[in-house]
């Protein structure tokens, strides 16, 4: 499970690029953004802007994944957790989301996304919420 990692996942209201530029500036890294116009129309959230974050990860010393989200809160406190594995891990992936779904709600299978990997989301029991990649594209 060497290539097993928790990334936080952070949600803003139309500045997640220039937040995720800030954090470069104080971690180093390497930064890549998707905005709503570079991803593919199905996958655009409703309501957003074409300028708006679809997905942006910090790669470095410290791994950052952020988007624009309707549903961030003033302060930043919307926030879900965020299991990357490689395809290699995939088994042991599988088996964290059945037991993070015990007694929770899976809220998206797993599931093959546009960008190659498995993907799925799941709420837990204590009410954390939860994503998992599982593939090697977006860093796993």
């Amino acid at each position: 499970m060497a290539n097993v990692s928790i990334v936080p996942y952070l949600f803003f209201r139309g500045n997640a690029k220039e937040a995720m530029e800030f954090y470069k500036s104080v971690f180093g890294g390497e930064l890549h953004v998707q905005t709503m116009a570079d991803s593919p129309q199905e996958m655009q959230m409703p309501g957003s802007k074409p300028t708006d974050v679809m997905h942006a990860r910090l790669s470095g010393p410290v791994d950052l994944m952020a988007s624009d989200s309707q549903q961030a809160s003033e302060k930043a406190m919307k926030i879900e957790l965020s299991i990357n594995g490689g395809s290699a891990d995939e088994a042991k992936m599988r088996e964290m989301f059945g037991k993070l779904a015990e007694g929770g709600k899976v809220k998206m299978e797993l599931q093959k996304m546009p960008w190659g990997d498995l993907y799925g989301q799941i709420t837990d029991k204590f009410n954390i919420e939860w994503m998992m990649n599982i593939g090697d594209s977006m860093g796993g």
